[in-house]
C-alpha cells in the first residue's frame, strides 16, 4: 500500500513516457546521421573561433571541438537540446505532482490513499528520479550505440557520466517545480518559475566567465554543475554531484514541508 502513490505516478506516464524515449532516439540519430558529413572538417573549429566569445560561451563547452566525435555531441547536444528536453520533462512532471493533481481535481482521491502528505511528495519525487534518470540512460545508450553506426568513438564511461549530471541538472529544476506546486497550488507558476530560473542559470553560467559582476554567482548556477568540470572528457565531478543532490533533496524537503501545511482546494 505505501507504494501506490509512486505505481499511480508511473502508471499515468504509460502513453506520454515511451514517446519521450522514442523521441530522444530520433534526436540522436540525427545527429549521428549529420556526424560523417563534419568528421574532421577545420572548418568546424574556424567557425568556433570566429564566433563573438559571449555567444561562444553560451552555445559551446568550453575547449569543445566540432571536427571531434566528443565534442560534436557537446556543442550540438549536450550543451543545448539535451538539456532542453530534460528540463521540459523533469519540470512537467514536478509541476504535475501535485499542483497538476490538484488542477484535475484528483488530488482529494489521492489523499484518500493511507499514506501522509510527505510520503505523497516523496513518491512523486521518486517517480520524477526514475523518470528522469531513465530518460537521460536512454540518451546516453542511444549516443554509444547508435554513435558506433557512424564511426564515432564516444567512451561509455564518460557518456555515462554526463548523462548521470545530465540528469541531475534536470532534476534540480523539476525539484523546484515539485516545490512550488506543493506549496502553492499553482499549476502555471510551478511551470513557468522553473524555466524562468533555468534561462536566468544558463545565462549566468555562459556569461559568468566574462562579466564580472556574474562571477561571483557562476558556481551557483546548476549548469555550472553540470558541465564546467566537462564530464564527458573528465568523468563524474563528485563534489558537483553532491551539490546537485543536496539542492534535490532541499527542494524535496520544502516540497514536504510545504503540502503539509498547506489547505488543500476543492
Amino acid at each position: 500500500m505505501l507504494h501506490d502513490v509512486l505505481r499511480k505516478t508511473l502508471y499515468d506516464q504509460r502513453r506520454s513516457y515511451p514517446a519521450w524515449c522514442l523521441g530522444v532516439v530520433l534526436l540522436v540519430a540525427m545527429y549521428v546521421a549529420l556526424w560523417p558529413s563534419l568528421e574532421g572538417q577545420p572548418s568546424m573549429r574556424d567557425f568556433l573561433a570566429s564566433m563573438p566569445e559571449p555567444l561562444r560561451n553560451l552555445f559551446a563547452m568550453a575547449g569543445a571541438d566540432m571536427s571531434t566525435p566528443v565534442g560534436y555531441i557537446q556543442i550540438e547536444l549536450l550543451s543545448f537540446m539535451g538539456p532542453i528536453l530534460v528540463l521540459l520533462y523533469a519540470v512537467g512532471v514536478g509541476s504535475s505532482s501535485i499542483a497538476g493533481e490538484e488542477d484535475r481535481r484528483t488530488l482529494d482521491l489521492l489523499l484518500t490513499t493511507p499514506v501522509t502528505r510527505s510520503r505523497v511528495v516523496l513518491d512523486k519525487a521518486l517517480a520524477m528520479v526514475l523518470g528522469t534518470l531513465g530518460l537521460a540512460i536512454v540518451l546516453g545508450v542511444a549516443l554509444v550505440a547508435e554513435g558506433r553506426l557512424a564511426d564515432m568513438d564516444l567512451p561509455a564511461g564518460n557518456v555515462a557520466a554526463a548523462m548521470l549530471h545530465l540528469a541531475l541538472l534536470g532534476l534540480v529544476f523539476g525539484a523546484l517545480s515539485l516545490a512550488i506546486g506543493a506549496g502553492t497550488g499553482r499549476l502555471g507558476l510551478s511551470r513557468a518559475v522553473p524555466v524562468f530560473v533555468a534561462v536566468v542559470a544558463y545565462v549566468v553560467n555562459g556569461l559568468g566567465g566574462l562579466v564580472d559582476w556574474l562571477t561571483p554567482v557562476q558556481k551557483l548556477s546548476p549548469f555550472y554543475q553540470y558541465a564546467a568540470h566537462d564530464p564527458l572528457r573528465q568523468g563524474i565531478s563528485w563534489p558537483a554531484v553532491g551539490v546537485a543532490v543536496g539542492t534535490v533533496l532541499v527542494l524535496v524537503l520544502v516540497a514536504a514541508v510545504g503540502f503539509d501545511r498547506r489547505d488543500v482546494t476543492s
